[in-house]
């Protein structure tokens, strides 16, 4: 499967200088998907090269021009959507469905960002002297490394690549090794579409060591990244040493809280929707339930019996719901989580193992709990998966408490039907956005991103361009 692909430099598809490779392993049937290209020290430094460059070139072409190569992207990938999707089912485990979904996100976020670079705006500032004028404009930071994950593997690189891409810039994208064929196939979309040769760059491999040698380069001036806290950290420490820009969205732990005055049936379809969207490897993923005492049988009673006729299967399959999770490592975290999450006293209502019928995949069962107190494991570290803490409160004052103490601060979620509720929740909640009476949160037109350890700079919207230029600012005496 991955044949036609390799590492993308300069312009070209190579195998990498040593020829080596790494398998890919379809999370459904646990069966090798294929053999990815592994990246050596010396393929980076082309790609480093070749980003060089790329940006010579790039940064010079005409936003209109770069918007217009842009927007041929998006509308690319929209034509190519089945075949984008089906890389994600199989590599990722999702259903076809949410991958057709993603593709549609990914498409818009580079339809947005066509739009973006054609509204760099400057500003002019009155001037303190007569004869000065006041000048300021931005220019491209400079050749950017743009690490993604495996949950999102379409959407979140299409973010870094075209918001890199709209600021003129140029990026090396590293994905991850679980989804690297997703990812190869939008750069192969950016070269059809016109991207000049070394704009834009992939190295495919081992994440850790490909990531260090990028930081440690000179050339990169920028890194983006979405991924764990721990990971985080550790790029945030490398990027100290060279002073470089970093965009970073982390870990979530995102509360989900039901307020006495809420619709409990449309609370409950809008806590599945987001709850077991990719089986919960959702850094959004609502994941601290705290529902008002009064309501909170009804919505328990509710959100079992919805979550019961859930589909569990392969994601090829169209009537699938819930695929697997996406690796054997994660599918024994979820179960040691679930163990601790009994022995420290929580009550199991629904799931808490393997389904039946799966000899193979790490597919793992929607696991609902009651009994749970706020100093449990489960509510201080991210899930990651189909599990399902439930929690009751009192007070208006007191679930904002509870829900702003964590150290993550990435989405929450609210659902009310008083608009007083609706403004001071989200006003107070101490997370980077708040849903209210909604599931959908990351869209191309808004800012998304954590605050706390959540991370810090913004991808999406109108913000997100200004991450990935340098403002300059020139006093201009007019008399020679």
């Amino acid at each position: 499967m991955y044949s036609k692909f390799g590492q993308f430099i300069d312009g070209k598809w190579t195998a990498s200088q040593d020829k080596s490779t790494y398998e890919v392993i379809n999370p459904a049937t646990e069966e090798v998907l294929g053999h990815a290209s592994k990246a050596t020290p010396a393929d980076v430094e082309k790609a480093l090269k070749s980003s060089e460059q790329g940006l010579k070139v790039w940064k010079k072409t005409p936003p209109w021009q770069r918007s217009y190569i842009l927007r041929k992207i998006a509308d690319k990938m929209r034509k190519k959507k089945d075949i984008l999707a089906k890389w994600m089912t199989l590599e990722n485990g999702k259903p076809l469905a949410e991958g057709v979904g993603e593709t549609n996100g990914a498409a818009d976020i580079f339809e947005w960002n066509a739009e973006e670079t054609k509204r760099i705006y400057g500003q002019t500032v009155e001037s303190r002297f007569e004869d000065t004028r006041v000048h300021v404009y931005y220019q491209p930071v400079g050749v950017v490394a743009a690490l993604s994950p495996w949950n999102f593997p379409l959407i979140l690189a299409a973010r870094k690549i075209s918001t890199a891409l709209a600021a003129g810039c140029s990026v090396i994208i590293k994905p991850d090794t679980i989804t690297p064929g997703v990812v190869m196939e939008l750069v192969d979309i950016c070269r059809e579409c016109g991207v000049p040769s070394g704009a834009v760059n992939l190295l495919s491999g081992d994440p850790p060591s490909i990531a260090s040698q990028l930081m440690q380069s000179d050339v990169i001036k920028k890194v983006s990244i979405t991924g764990s806290l721990r990971v985080g950290k550790l790029i945030l420490k490398q990027a100290a040493d060279k002073v470089q820009r970093v965009t970073m969205e982390l870990s979530g732990h995102s509360p989900f809280i039901v307020f006495d005055d809420a619709d409990v049936k449309k609370a409950a379809d809008m806590a599945i929707a987001a709850k077991f969207r990719n089986n919960g490897q959702v850094c959004i993923s609502p994941n601290r339930f705290y529902i008002h005492e009064n309501k909170k049988n009804e919505f328990i009673d509710l959100f079992i019996e919805k979550t019961k006729k859930l589909k569990i299967g392969n994601g090829m399959d169209p009537d699938t719901q819930l695929g697997p999770l996406t690796t054997e490592k994660r599918l024994n975290e979820v179960e040691t989580l679930v163990e601790k999450t009994k022995k420290e006293g929580a009550t199991v209502l629904l799931g808490g193992k393997r389904p039946a019928g799966f000899n193979k995949g790490f597919f793992y069962e929607p696991t609902i709990f009651d009994d749970v107190k706020d100093d449990f494991t489960i509510m201080k570290e991210e899930p990651f998966g189909p599990l399902v803490p439930m929690l009751s409160f009192k007070s208006f004052d007191e679930v904002i408490k509870r829900a702003n103490d964590n150290d993550l601060g990435l989405c929450s979620y609210v659902c009310t039907n008083s608009m007083e509720t609706a403004h001071l929740a989200s006003e107070k909640l101490e997370t980077g956005s708040v849903a209210v009476n909604t599931g959908f949160v990351a869209i191309a037109e808004a800012p998304f991103g954590g605050i706390k350890q959540s991370g810090y700079g913004r991808e999406g919207g109108s913000n997100a361009i200004k991450d990935y230029l340098n403002v300059k600012y020139t006093h201009l005496g007019i008399k020679g």
